[in-house]
């Protein structure tokens, strides 16, 4: 984009990162809404809490600045900042409540994070930026790279200087990391990982716009069903096959796997405790920030779901007002019926017919009368057979402890930080087999922490009491531990 007059004056007016910057109690708007939403990596608040929270900061700068320095209530200064003039907070109510809740949006954490970059900073790193350019264009010539000899001398390459440093090693040259080696690059973890959050939330706009754009195009809309679906999912298909939708999917099936969590939660837990990286103070929220980028991304695969049951409401309500036509078709027919019943002859074409022939029975062709046959029912008393019949098949109940299936998983959960549902039935086989399975879903989504990947599939399979084996294929559902 270039940076000419008309833009700047266009972003000015428009863009709600500028008016932030702009606005008269901008050291209040950007130091609070980093303080609740960005240093604790929080997505959502309640109005209660954002409340009670704002107010505590009114309290404190009153008693700092005087009583007439911020005269606004904490209710007002809220609904000011989420207004569409300003558009810093985003306002909305969640599904099965009635309370408001708040979300920054993305434009606001670009300027937060614009901020942040103006403090002056103990230590600048250079050398891992420099060696993270250094990989990545050999990650782009590589992977661009179609002709298989080049790969393979590259490769070869690669592999001589990893052999030439396992030898070094054996020899007893061990090179490693001195300090400023090791907070250089911890310095570029930290801020790729948090710039990666922000991503998160303009993912989710972008997703959201759509949403909008579609709840606005479904009411206004008049013409044929399929002509609006087909333009709805062209711009969904668009997103999500576009570069930010296909590097998102990519980032998001790297993360759902379990090996890579796990590497990542050892990774962590081991740099964090390098005596360098201690004395730098880290926030002990960079144990789990694989779990927040998991919840990050959730948000915006809830907004895609958002999506999709828009669509099927829309279907829903467009069949009941065709339903609803053909009713007001008959009604209208109806009355037209009842306004002419009591003329003999209606004036003008009453109804027209699509023949005139009169259709021919004969007598002999009807068949003859046949006397109805009366079953004659004597009265025997019944005698008790003597056949050895077992009874307890009809009493038999399956019944499923649901108690023991939680067990089950939080054993399984104990030495591990999450585990899937066919993991839990793998290491602890079906018994009462569909019926227990049920349970084990049920449980599953009543769990706190549980996260549903669609696009992966795994099987569950059972033995049934005749000896068959029977599979059930479902998607891979994820139980994450408590705290």
């Amino acid at each position: 984009m270039a940076l000419d007059y008309s833009t700047l004056n266009l972003l000015r007016q428009n863009h709600p990162a500028w008016r932030l910057l702009c606005a008269q109690h901008v050291p209040l708007v950007a130091g609070f809404l980093h303080r609740v939403f960005i240093v604790p990596n929080v997505r959502i608040l309640s109005q209660a809490d954002l409340v009670e929270a704002l107010e505590d900061e009114l309290f404190a700068l009153r008693q700092q600045l005087g009583a007439d320095a911020l005269p606004g209530t904490a209710q007002n200064y809220l609904n000011d900042w989420a207004d569409n003039d300003k558009g810093w907070l985003r306002k909305f109510y969640p599904d099965g409540t009635d309370e408001p809740h708040f979300d920054l949006t993305a434009s606001t954490e670009k300027a937060l994070a614009w901020l942040e970059g103006l403090t002056e900073r103990a230590f600048v790193g250079t050398e891992s930026r420099l060696l993270t350019l250094f990989e990545l264009l050999r990650q782009m010539s590589t992977g661009s790279q179609a002709d298989p000899e080049l790969r393979i001398a590259e490769l070869q390459k690669r592999r001589d200087d990893i052999d030439a440093e396992i030898e070094r090693i054996r020899a007893g040259e061990i090179s490693l990391l001195d300090d400023t080696g090791l907070k250089d690059r911890f310095q570029q973890f930290l801020q790729l990982a948090r710039e990666l959050l922000t991503d998160f939330r303009e993912v989710e706009h972008n997703f959201r716009t759509l949403d909008r754009r579609v709840r606005e195009r479904i009411a206004l809309w008049e013409g044929a069903k399929g002509a609006l679906l087909e333009q709805i999912m062209g711009e969904r298909d668009a997103i999500a096959d576009s570069d930010q939708g296909k590097s998102f999917r990519a980032f998001w099936d790297f993360l759902m796997s379990q090996s890579r969590q796990e590497e990542l939660s050892l990774l962590l837990e081991e740099v964090l405790a390098l005596p360098p990286i201690v004395s730098m103070r880290p926030d002990n929220r960079l144990r789990r920030v694989h779990y927040d980028w998991l919840e990050a991304g959730e948000h915006t695969q809830r907004t895609v779901a958002r999506l999709s049951e828009q669509l099927r409401r829309f279907l829903d309500d467009k069949a009941w007002l065709e339903n609803r036509r053909i009713m007001d078709i008959l009604h209208n027919i109806e009355t037209q019926a009842l306004d002419v019943r009591e003329d003999i002859i209606p004036p003008g074409a009453f109804m027209p017919l699509d023949g005139s022939s009169a259709a021919i029975e004969l007598p002999l062709e009807r068949t003859l009368y046949r006397t109805p046959f009366k079953p004659l029912i004597a009265g025997v008393a019944l005698d008790e057979g003597d056949a050895e019949i077992d009874t307890a098949v009809l009493y038999a109940q399956v019944v499923v402890d649901r108690a023991e299936l939680l067990r089950n998983i939080r054993l399984e959960l104990q030495m591990r930080s999450q585990v899937t549902l066919g993991e839990v039935v793998e290491r602890h086989p079906l018994h009462n087999g569909l019926a227990e399975l049920v349970a084990y879903l049920q449980l599953a989504g009543e769990w706190p922490r549980t996260t549903v990947d669609e696009g992966v599939e795994e099987q569950v399979q059972w033995q049934s009491s005749t000896g068959i084996t029977r599979k059930a294929t479902l998607p891979r559902i994820i139980l994450l531990r408590n705290g």
